[in-house]
């Protein structure tokens, strides 16, 4: 008699215990999808912003510079600070080729971008290679602290647009 019930029950065909485990398997499914489309319109919704440095920042005090090139903000604000016999100006480190930052050669007195080439003189003024233009020059002043600012929000692009007071700091 116990064979024949064993039989029944198996017959009968799920039972309660098993349609409870594939009920919350299925939520548990249902959930981690619903979770997961969720994710994805929150990422639509929310884009990812790439915040940039503050185009200005200060530079320390005129008098810090020496003649010739100053790197020290080559890598934390793509700038080069240049102290020349005309004055005080800031290159942009970034080659107006491909985009690539050149490398001051002090012994040939030169920018020198590794990736094609490209060759710019002291000044910014393109002589080799294939950079279609001058490195821009950024916005050069010293404010009421006697802080030298530089504003890379304002650039120029010529030679013929350099002797702007607003773009060289006369020495």
């Amino acid at each position: 008699m116990a064979e024949s019930n064993k039989n029944n029950i198996s017959d009968q065909g799920v039972t309660r215990r098993e349609f409870l485990s594939w009920f919350w398997l299925g939520w548990l499914t249902f959930s981690v999808v619903l979770g997961g489309l969720a994710t994805l319109v929150g990422r639509f919704l929310f884009p990812n912003v790439l915040f940039e440095k503050p185009s200005r920042f200060r530079a320390g005090k005129p008098s810090e510079y020496a003649p010739g090139v100053d790197e020290r903000f080559k890598d934390t604000q793509s700038v080069w600070i240049v102290r020349g016999a005309e004055g005080i100006y800031a290159l942009s480190t970034v080659c107006t080729h491909l985009g690539c930052t050149p490398n001051w050669l002090p012994n040939e007195l030169k920018f020198k971008c590794p990736c094609h080439g490209s060759g710019y003189r002291v000044s910014g003024l393109n002589f080799e290679g294939p950079a279609p233009r001058p490195l821009e020059r950024f916005a050069v002043s010293v404010d009421d602290s006697g802080q030298l600012t530089i504003d890379k929000s304002k650039t120029v692009r010529y030679p013929d647009q350099w002797g702007n007071s607003e773009f060289i700091l006369k020495a």
